[in-house]
């Protein structure tokens, strides 16, 4: 049993079409994929109640609300007891300036973005936030240069 959503290229076009513009109206998006506007609010929510579009969100300038810098961090713990990895996710997800987190498989154990606003705020982060957790062995940044593509 399957849990994929067939999706033919009407489907895609109008993914492609929300993902370039989530505020589209209906009447907008249906001229854009060549169907009239009653069987695209269909579609759209077939493919909302199916989990196919998750949600809807702003995207934010860092610059604008001050988180202009962004750095990619890789975590590795020594820690391999349930208690303390637990509550290591648990506190760094929790933080402000974390955008992305994700335990890896393999070596380093944990992917961490952040946004801050400046080289200072970076550092206070990773010193005051990251360095003294139970668990943690070794930090490793990278701060990023010029983002050439994203997602968001």
């Amino acid at each position: 049993m399957s849990n994929i959503v067939r999706l033919d290229s009407v489907d895609r076009d109008i993914l492609f079409h929300l993902r370039q513009d989530g505020r589209l109206t209906n009447v907008e998006l249906a001229k854009r994929v060549g169907l009239t506007p009653p069987p695209c609010l269909r579609r759209v929510k077939r493919l909302e109640d199916a989990g196919v579009i998750a949600g809807y969100r702003a995207v934010l300038d860092p610059e604008a609300v001050g988180r202009g810098l962004e750095a990619l961090i890789d975590l590795e713990v020594y820690a391999t007891d349930r208690a303390t990895i637990e509550s290591l996710e648990d506190t760094i997800a929790a933080y402000e300036e974390v955008i992305e987190f994700r335990r890896l498989f393999g070596r380093p154990d944990y992917f961490i973005r952040v946004a801050v606003a400046d080289h200072a705020a970076y550092e206070s982060f990773q010193t005051r936030k990251l360095a003294g957790l139970p668990g943690v062995l070794r930090v490793t940044s990278h701060l990023t240069m010029k983002k050439i593509k994203s997602d968001t």
